[in-house]
């Protein structure tokens, strides 16, 4: 990621805005970071491994829609996630073979919730929740009225905490055929009214 992670941690979190592909290396390294910390105490290092690069990944369509963001922190990345109106639930882009870019309604639809990873010098800080706000703010005002995601063991209770309940307790087959236990889990908010936490730029 660009900057330096011992100076972000002393910085104060300035800035959230829109994901651009000039962003990629920096989520990328992001992304590795944070699994390879904050996912150790759920899952094995076997699997944390097997996961990155699918699982644990940037997906250049949410980037491409306007629905990915970042957190910054001085010059650093410390946060990311997003939002989608495609089906996909979870993944990197052209990485699995299930993917399902079709648009979602959102009359009948959830809105995806996706992807959320943080700098472990910043968890547990306040960042994933402002950023997961944004986002359920940011699809309520695309019309949706649900949300879904598919969560971690070590993200779940991040998200139980924010409304969000269990429907579905599965495992994900990795590429070394090793299996992933996740969370699928939705949300009916209560979004009318007031205004977002941060505007993207």
């Amino acid at each position: 990621m660009s900057g330096n992670p011992s100076a972000a941690g002393r910085a104060a979190v300035t800035a959230l805005r829109r994901a651009e592909e000039r962003d990629s290396a920096a989520l990328h390294a992001l992304i590795a970071f944070s699994a390879r910390s904050l996912q150790a105490a759920t899952y094995a290092p076997a699997q944390i491994e097997a996961a990155l690069g699918t699982v644990f990944a940037v997906d250049t369509q949410l980037i491409a829609d306007g629905t990915y963001y970042v957190v910054e922190c001085g010059d650093a990345i410390v946060a990311c996630g997003g939002w989608s109106r495609r089906k996909t639930l979870f993944g990197g882009h052209g990485a699995l073979s299930a993917r399902d870019d079709t648009l979602l309604d959102p009359r009948n639809d959830a809105a995806r919730i996706r992807a959320f990873f943080v700098h472990p010098a910043h968890a547990r800080q306040g960042i994933g929740r402002r950023l997961l706000t944004h986002c359920e703010r940011a699809a309520f005002e695309a019309g949706f009225r649900r949300l879904e995601l598919v969560a971690t063991l070590a993200g779940e209770p991040l998200y139980r905490a924010c409304g969000y309940h269990a429907v579905e307790r599965y495992e994900l087959t990795l590429r070394d055929a090793s299996s992933l236990p996740v969370v699928r889990m939705v949300k009916k908010p209560a979004l009318a009214g007031g205004t977002s936490t941060a505007a993207p730029r």
